[in-house]
């Protein structure tokens, strides 16, 4: 068909694309002057096109047709108009004029909301369904005829750009396609639009836009939400005008604690918190505010309402000020009607539209390399001295929004300065738990006391868990691409081995760990585990799967891969920092939000990795660290609601009562690393120099401090611990074994266990058959040659974590390792654990993988789409 689309904005260039596309002629392009310099986007795509383009500033005078302007556009010959997006009034001889009449867009569901803010009344009256119409022309106000509807759910905190990009912009598009396919098929529709349910609303301009607060929370909300970004709420406070944006009711486990900000007419003072400005209705129930433009036009975080002006500008390097002349070209390229960018320039205040942030942000993206940069910052940002810094920071790393006030505890320890933080970590902040509660951490060497850790109540669960879910659905973690995910993790990985013998030193003294062991295993292969996740963040994918056709028609099926949301990690105490990587950094691959609840005996090094994490850059709430009781904070996990996977190492016993409250909540997906007996099968023709370290170089090895470098032994991390070693080498020799070395405590301050040697252990004792988790080795033997009863005897058990296999015979070895019933089996070696190598148990060992390409799955769901064409 011959069409003349009359319209503009990206939307409208997007349509005329499509149309092309489609195979239409497009005989002309009608559109708006240009403005300050700058040619609409429709116009100017139309004229790369060599399609005649024409820029009425009006088409109709007193209500009257021009006739010059009608007759330019009959010239055309147009068989059908197209009205994507236009803000100029038609006349009739030209809607009238083609064989096929004219079409337009509105953004919502006709016969309601007729009228140009239809997107803002939609949000403002709180509408649960949303969508687009497009229909027939008349002499009316968006009265004609429908042609086509498509409808969506409207989120709780959709806004009008939210609501926009999401659904009406795309699918709009594909809306107006559509349309101009069935007519061209003679297969449109003409369905007159019902009265019942007609509403027509008003443009929203700013002096209408001030907040009512006498209303429930719920209805501030939606009108906050119903204005933003144009024309936006407002009230007066402070002596000013106030702008409100970036509302929300999801304030689960928010206390209104902060400075007070009276507001005439309010039902309550708002109260500026960490996480925003809290607002109350008449039902005094509380909605949040994260953005506040102030009445000279600035931008803040709602956060930073009573903070002072930062009067600290950034010193740039030569780099960044080539950086900044680069951007400011951009500026004039976007700003044509400015002669000069100076550092006072408002990028608003110029001129600036909506279209030219996107362009902006996608200009400076390119220019700086993938720079993480939103809308947003622009906003807060507005004058190019302000948009350079603001840049400037990112660029290093070192985003004021990203500064946090660390209370450390300091201790010189191993020639080093410790700062150590030792608060609960909830949405980018180190906070006090509820009540102030706290604990003490002790140092297994000496038994003394290294500082107090705050103690998480379940109230501060719920906050982290809130910060958490937050992050994942509006946040810039799920906006990001997955390729700049993995550079943040990359970041992360490379901070840790910056810090790594600050975290190696506190690994020593709260878990006491030796400290050459803690620098390579526990602490390296942490950084190898994040490095090796990082690149798999952009290598997540899908499939096309063949089906059967719906003839004669076709189908595509694909599947996607999708983060799972906020997760809760529940760590133990052996290996901290490491056992918090492995899910950690698998977790975040995948694109979630995660809870991490340290060892309660062992929370520091996971409290100095979430300040690495700030310092990575990684978005406010993605990471939250919860030292805290397992019966408080690890059982609300699993019960919490918001929560959809738990990933727990630990006791068999408590991973299935975790199962069993994951289960009843809300069927979390749940992977357990629980309780081992590895057995270790050393046949008679095996290299017995590999395989066995001697007994009498056991009792040769030295226990003492960790942080003495030629100590091969540390201490056991806790009196409970260590008691417990005690008593299950006490019942071994009760019950016949041969005590061959150890089985007691070190004599000396500290909780030291001496290696242990238990022989002619055999199978129906405790000791073969229960988990020591210390350093006793339990020997039996068995009948040279006789493998299937030997296999036998090692999978007699309910555990199947690991096992491994000395012999040279390699035919032998394979067997063995087929038949042995543990996740892990090694041959001619043992405990040698790769990054990319999956670990975990069968049986009550418990399921899922740590580790490898497998552990994604474990922090992933598939979904299947099918489309027919």
């Amino acid at each position: 068909m011959k069409i003349a689309v009359i319209g503009q904005s990206l939307f409208g260039q997007e349509v005329y694309r499509c149309l092309r596309e489609e195979g239409h002629e497009v005989v002309g392009v009608f559109t708006i002057p240009d403005k300050n310099g700058k040619v609409d986007p429709l116009g100017l795509e139309a004229e790369k096109d060599g399609v005649p383009v024409f820029k009425f500033p009006r088409w109709r005078v007193k209500g009257q047709a021009l006739p010059d302007v009608v007759a330019k556009y009959q010239a055309l010959g147009a068989e059908l108009n197209v009205l994507p997006f236009c803000s100029q009034f038609i006349p009739m001889e030209v809607i009238n004029a083609p064989c096929h009449g004219s079409i337009i867009y509105h953004p919502s569901l006709l016969p309601r909301h007729r009228g140009a803010s239809a997107i803002n009344w939609t949000l403002i009256h709180g509408d649960k369904k949303g969508g687009f119409t497009i229909f027939w022309a008349d002499d009316g106000l968006d009265t004609g005829d429908l042609l086509l509807q498509k409808e969506c759910e409207i989120l709780p905190d959709d806004t009008v750009n939210t609501l926009y990009n999401r659904f009406l912009f795309p699918e709009g598009i594909k809306g107006m396609v559509q349309a101009v396919r069935l007519i061209a098929e003679g297969k449109a529709p003409r369905l007159p639009q019902p009265e019942e349910g007609a509403t027509y609303e008003g443009i929203q301009k700013k002096e209408t836009a001030k907040i009512n607060w006498d209303q429930p929370a719920e209805v501030i909300h939606n009108w906050i939400r119903g204005n933003d970004k144009m024309p936006g709420a407002w009230t007066e406070a402070c002596g000013q005008k106030l702008t409100f944006f970036n509302s929300t009711l999801n304030t689960a486990g928010l206390v209104p604690e902060g400075e007070a900000l009276p507001i005439p007419g309010a039902h309550r003072p708002g109260v500026v918190t960490e996480r925003g400005l809290v607002l109350f209705g008449n039902d005094d129930r509380m909605l949040l505010v994260k953005s506040i433009q102030l009445e000279d036009g600035k931008m803040i975080p709602a956060s930073h309402f009573f903070r002072g002006e930062d009067n600290c500008a950034l010193d740039l390097t030569e780099a960044e000020l080539d950086i900044m002349e680069a951007v400011r070209s951009a500026w004039k390229r976007i700003l044509p009607s400015i002669p000069e960018v100076e550092d006072s320039t408002d990028f608003f205040k110029s001129g600036a539209a909506s279209v030219d942030i996107v362009r902006l942000v996608e200009e400076v993206k390119e220019l700086c390399d993938g720079l993480e940069l939103e809308n947003e910052d622009v906003y807060m940002a507005t004058t190019f001295k302000d948009f350079i810094q603001l840049l400037v920071r990112k660029l290093r790393g070192n985003n004021k929004e990203s500064e946090c006030i660390i209370d450390y505890v300091e201790k010189a320890v191993n020639k080093l300065t410790l700062q150590m933080p030792h608060q609960l970590f909830i949405g980018g902040t180190f906070v006090d738990a509820e009540g102030t509660k706290t604990y003490e951490t002790i140092n297994p060497t000496d038994g003394s006391v290294i500082c107090q850790v705050s103690l998480a109540q379940v109230s501060d669960v719920d906050k982290a868990v809130a910060a958490a879910k937050d992050a994942f659905e509006t946040g810039l973690w799920g906006k990001i691409s997955a390729r700049d995910r993995g550079r943040l993790l990359y970041r992360l990985a490379d901070l840790m081995e910056q810090h790594q013998e600050e975290l190696a030193t506190i690994e020593a003294l709260d878990a006491g760990a030796v400290y050459t062991l803690a620098l390579k295993t526990h602490v390296g292969m942490s950084i190898q585990t994040f490095r090796y996740f990082a690149g798999w963040c952009d290598k997540i994918q899908g499939s096309t799967i063949p089906i059967n056709q719906a003839r004669p028609n076709r189908n595509l099926t694909l599947t996607r891969k999708e983060p799972i949301g906020v997760c809760g990690i529940v760590i133990p105490w052996n290996y901290p920092l490491m056992m918090l990587s492995w899910k950690t950094a698998a977790c975040l691959a995948a694109g979630n939000t995660v809870v991490i609840k340290p060892a309660q005996v062992t929370p520091l090094t996971a409290l100095k990795f979430a300040e690495l994490t700030l310092k990575a850059g990684i978005p406010k709430g993605v990471i939250n660290v919860l030292p805290g009781s397992g019966s408080l904070v690890g059982q609300r996990l699993s019960d919490h609601p918001d929560v959809r996977k738990i990933g727990f190492t630990g006791s068999t016993e408590v991973g299935k009562h975790i199962m069993k409250s994951c289960a009843l909540s809300n069927v979390k997906k749940v992977s357990l690393e629980l309780g081992g007996k590895s057995p270790l099968i050393i046949f008679a023709d095996c290299d017995l120099s590999k395989a066995v370290q001697m007994v009498e170089e056991v009792t040769k090895m030295k226990i003492g401090n960790p942080l003495d470098r030629d100590t091969n032994h540390g201490p056991q991390n806790h009196q409970a611990h260590l008691q417990k070693l005690i008593e299950y080498c006490q019942r071994g020799v009760k019950e016949g074994a041969t005590l061959v070395c150890g089985g007691n405590q070190v004599p000396r301050s500290g909780f030291f266990f001496q290696p242990t040697v238990f022989t002619d252990v055999e199978d129906h004792m405790f000791i073969a058959k229960e988990e020591s988790f210390g350093p006793i080795m339990i020997i039996s033997r068995f009948a040279n040659g006789d493998v299937d009863t030997v296999l036998s005897r090692a999978n007699a058990t309910e555990f199947g974590l690991a096992s491994g296999v000395f012999t040279r015979d390699i035919s032998k070895a394979l067997y063995v390792s087929d038949k042995l019933e543990a996740g892990t089996v090694f041959i001619n070696t043992y405990n040698k654990t790769d990054v990319a190598a999956p670990f975990g148990g069968f049986k009550q060992s418990g399921f899922g993988k740590d580790l490898g390409e497998a552990a994604l799955n474990e922090y992933l769901r598939v979904k299947t789409i099918t489309a027919e064409y």
